[in-house]
């Protein structure tokens, strides 16, 4: 008898149920496969996976919210009508206006669909059944950041012409001419490439890694759940899972105010004036 086979016969499979820390089982840790999906189902060519039902669903709840708030506006408005004019209110005040001004009532549309769009994407993570935030799969927030990146570059150069634009990307005001030949490739690689990276990367990374932190203590919680004093260290895994749940439910807001926050930000940038 090997010793493949001795460890085989005396020790379950990480991935088995019913392991526990006194089972004989090693810790089910969980890692790049509980972002992996298979497709539910298939149209037209096309594989459908729980992330992009969840983005669907997350587009029509946004949707239809905002439509059955405003459907029939009163001038004494009811609760669903009061809820969303708070949250419109809200992003247009605190977002929009204080970052780009009064140019900025126009986007205002725009930026309050992305945000309740993003926030609500998040928040998938902790309902149940869906319990995963949408942004943690990179292809969503990337997809995100070249909408922004491209309003961002055509509303450039629509204001200020092909080389006011060019300009206005790379040619910071008040610097010195000595410093520009270091400068101005400085300037456009930050704002052409650098800026869409980073803010995919940052809504990604946090959703990933929060999501991550939860379902390792989840399981934690489980595979330390034993009558032993590995249930002690069980409570504690759980209740660390709780702190982590409600603290993630405030990086979820907060993902989607500054992913909004920086797209009104590139957006001022291109209407202000030129240097």
């Amino acid at each position: 008898m090997t010793k493949e086979s001795v460890v085989g016969a005396d020790f379950q499979l990480a991935s088995e149920a019913g392991c526990h820390l006194n089972s004989g089982c090693g810790f089910p840790a969980p890692g790049l496969n509980e972002f992996d999906f298979k497709p539910i189902f298939t149209v037209g060519g096309v594989d459908f996976t729980k992330p992009m039902l969840l983005s669907i669903i997350c587009a029509v709840l946004v949707v239809v919210f905002f439509w059955a708030a405003f459907a029939k506006p009163k001038i004494l408005p009811g609760k669903l009508q009061l809820v969303g004019e708070i949250g419109y209110d809200f992003v247009k005040r605190s977002i929009v206006l204080e970052t780009i001004g009064k140019k900025g009532e126009k986007y205002v549309p725009m930026l309050v669909s992305m945000f309740f769009f993003v926030w609500i994407m998040n928040i998938m993570s902790i309902i149940p059944f869906a319990q995963f935030p949408v942004m943690a799969k990179i292809a969503f927030p990337v997809g995100l950041a070249a909408v922004v990146w491209v309003t961002y570059m055509t509303l450039t150069f629509k204001k200020h012409g092909f080389v006011g634009g060019l300009k206005n990307l790379c040619w910071p005001s008040g610097i010195p001419g000595w410093v520009m030949f270091i400068l101005v490739p400085i300037e456009f690689i930050s704002n052409i490439f650098v800026r869409p990276f980073t803010l995919a990367v940052r809504a990604f990374a946090n959703m990933f890694a929060g999501h991550l932190l939860i379902v390792v203590f989840s399981v934690a919680s489980w595979y330390l759940l034993s009558p032993s004093i590995g249930a002690l260290y069980g409570s504690v895994s759980f209740v660390v899972a709780v702190a982590l749940t409600g603290f993630e439910l405030l990086v979820q807001f907060l993902q989607a105010y500054i992913f909004v926050m920086l797209a009104s930000s590139y957006i001022a940038g291109a209407l202000e004036e030129a240097h």
